[in-house]
């Protein structure tokens, strides 16, 4: 039986973000993107969305998309057949993170959206080369889309998560860890970091990629992701 694959969208990002791989991926199965902007808390977000997802399914976190995929195998490791996790953090904010998140909320409900977006998701965090801007740019379009309530949910939600180091030693499903080697935001330790903890887990650096590594580098994504989906899932 085929699983289903589920996608999660990082920090004010839509479908959008993962269209080379709903392109390919869908073929073969059930592709369905949820939405992680149903509440303030980490925990309330993967609550809700345990309710309308399969019962068993394999799972694809970017950056904040991951911090709800570790929330929803901690709650359900019986219902995710196989995990990955990109351009993420298992560790909760810091007191100094969390704070500093106030001045974007504030930023953000004054009008100033995309401004505050720059300031999070720079060219700095994504590959150089010439699809850079138009990548940044895809991004300040589905943050604008969404709008400023949205973010400010989701910084309510970050500022807010769990730490999820014991989760990742817990892991028992099949784990693919993705980064690409530009990105600052989330950069290649943090992800090795996640992969040592994890029993088993495949690291995978992506070249000429940052944080949005998706759109920045679709054909090695969407490779690593078939390898992963063909890996025997584990049953014990």
């Amino acid at each position: 039986m085929i699983e289903p694959l589920v996608l999660l969208p990082g920090l004010m990002c839509d479908a959008r973000l993962f269209r080379p791989q709903i392109e390919v991926l869908s073929r073969a199965r059930p592709v369905t993107v949820a939405p992680i902007s149903g509440g303030e808390r980490i925990e309330e977000i993967a609550s809700g969305m345990l309710d309308q997802l399969p019962h068993r399914f394999a799972l694809v976190g970017q950056s904040m998309g991951g911090v709800v995929a570790l929330e929803l195998i901690r709650r359900a490791p019986e219902r995710v057949s196989r995990l990955c996790l990109m351009s993420t953090d298992a560790q909760a904010d810091t007191p100094h993170i969390a704070a500093s998140r106030e001045d974007l909320i504030i930023g953000a409900q004054g009008g100033r959206l995309e401004e505050i977006m720059r300031q999070l998701v720079g060219t700095d965090t994504l590959a150089p080369g010439p699809k850079r801007i138009p990548i940044l740019n895809d991004l300040l379009t589905m943050a604008n889309d969404l709008g400023a309530e949205t973010f400010v949910r989701q910084m309510r939600a970050l500022q807010r998560r769990p730490d999820q180091q014991g989760t990742l030693r817990r892991i028992k499903a099949p784990t693919l860890i993705m980064c690409g080697v530009h990105d600052t935001l989330t950069p290649v330790k943090r992800h090795s970091f996640m992969s040592d903890l994890i029993p088993e887990a495949e690291l995978k650096v992506v070249e000429n990629a940052g944080h949005l590594l998706t759109l920045e580098a679709p054909d090695a994504v969407n490779n690593a992701l078939e390898t992963w989906l063909n890996i025997p899932q584990r049953f014990d």
